[in-house]
């Protein structure tokens, strides 16, 4: 009768004993990436009543996308946020001075 051998290979049994490869979990990286691509989102409404009063509501709304999944869903606020990119903030001054030129050309037509 020969004697049970074991495995020098790590990680080749799970917490409970088993070795089944379809039983591992998956590391942290798949499960971020699957998450990306597919996206999750997260809503809940918290409500203060006092009486049948309204006294509080919070909204939250959160989506949680890869850049290239919301850009696929038309979400691509960030382009045009002055404080995220240098083309909207150019945009921005040339709007500022823009309105600067009509208030003054406003104020000579008085």
């Amino acid at each position: 009768m020969s004697e049970p051998t074991i495995s020098s290979r790590r990680g080749a049994f799970d917490r409970y004993g088993s070795t089944s490869p379809a039983s591992r979990p998956d590391g942290l990286a798949d499960i971020l990436e699957r998450v990306l691509d597919k996206g999750i989102i997260i809503a809940g409404d918290i409500r203060v009543n006092l009486l049948d009063i309204e006294l509080l509501t919070i909204k939250i709304r959160l989506l949680i996308v890869s850049v290239d999944k919301a850009m696929e869903m038309g979400i691509d606020w960030w382009r045009h946020d002055p404080m995220l990119s240098t083309d909207a903030q150019a945009l921005a001054d040339e709007n500022r001075k823009l309105r600067e030129r009509v208030e003054e050309l406003e104020r000579d037509g008085e």
